[in-house]
């Protein structure tokens, strides 16, 4: 059984910021808050990051999680966009880590796959599994929050689950790991 704890998750963006905080008591989700930070209209990049550690300590205040999760950034072609991405998910980071709450990161496709079964799921997908989940009688304007809540909802997921002691490449490297469980 998981102890009664509060989550916050966060879809890092510096354009359009997603988060969605549960509740966790006697093993039950609950919906606290979820929302979007837009920051468009933000022109300069360190004030859009000042925006994002701003809002993050504020979130951590009001509703004083117990731990905190994010996505990481996924690889993309332009290497300018990684880095301002990288910034942001690092700058919201700073923020937990400075209140000393645990930090988890999780790639797209694992909290894809935890809420949905598929780790190639569209965020339309994604949010109308969390509206089943948590029975939300309408969606956000923008999928990013629920993208910050599909975040919470993975690490209370994957909370409490035992982790792989080992990890494999792929089939070649498991048969190479294990000689004596397959057959010549």
């Amino acid at each position: 059984m998981i102890k009664d704890k509060i989550i916050l998750g966060i879809d890092p963006g510096t354009t359009i910021m997603g988060y969605g905080i549960i509740k966790i008591v006697n093993n039950e989700i609950t919906l606290i808050a979820m929302g979007s930070i837009e920051l468009n209209k933000i022109k300069d990049h360190f004030m859009r990051l000042n925006k994002i550690f701003e809002r993050t300590q504020y979130l951590i205040s009001e509703y004083k999680p117990d731990e905190f999760a994010i996505e990481a950034p996924f690889m993309g072609k332009n290497a300018q966009s990684m880095l301002k991405l990288g910034r942001a998910q690092g700058i919201s980071m700073a923020a937990a880590l400075a209140k000393d709450i645990p930090v988890t990161e999780y790639a797209p496709t694992k909290i894809k796959q935890s809420v949905t079964g598929k780790g190639t799921a569209s965020k339309e997908q994604v949010a109308g599994m969390l509206k089943n989940i948590l029975k939300l009688k309408t969606l956000p304007k923008h999928l990013d929050a629920t993208d910050g809540l599909a975040v919470a909802v993975c690490h209370y997921f994957q909370m409490g689950k035992p982790k792989s002691q080992k990890s494999y490449s792929g089939w070649d490297a498991f048969v190479k790991q294990n000689p004596k469980r397959t057959k010549s």
